[in-house]
């Protein structure tokens, strides 16, 4: 028998939107994270999301480093908001049932992606 996913495990892509709502609230909220969303149109970032988090655990979506890179390029984003994003998911997660091993599972897979999002550029 083929190995559950996480994707499968935590109810698939109804329960993925639902951590994804959830994750969006508290970051609309941020000081640092909520000014990136000004003017941006949140029901296509939403399914986006939905998608990528559930690519990150297992799913049928993906997105290439090259996808990724091109998507955020133009926020100019920091480590330190990377780290806020990856503190909130895991906080989003576990309110959501996820396990220790899980979460370090997702954690994992979003900072093997870190390079591609945070911006590199020394001017």
């Amino acid at each position: 028998m083929a190995k559950q996913t996480l994707f499968e495990k935590y109810g698939g892509f109804s329960a993925v939107s639902k951590i994804v709502l959830d994750f969006y609230d508290v970051l609309l909220d941020s000081d640092e994270i909520g000014p990136f969303f000004d003017d941006v149109d949140m029901p296509r970032l939403i399914d986006h999301q939905t998608k990528f988090i559930a690519s990150l655990l297992g799913g049928p979506a993906s997105y290439t480093d090259e996808q990724l890179k091109r998507l955020h390029e133009r926020l100019n984003l920091k480590d330190s908001h990377f780290d806020e994003v990856l503190a909130t998911l895991g906080d989003t997660l576990k309110r959501h049932g996820f396990s220790a091993g899980d979460l370090a599972l997702v954690n994992a897979a979003l900072e093997q992606r870190r390079s591609v999002i945070v911006c590199r550029d020394v001017h």
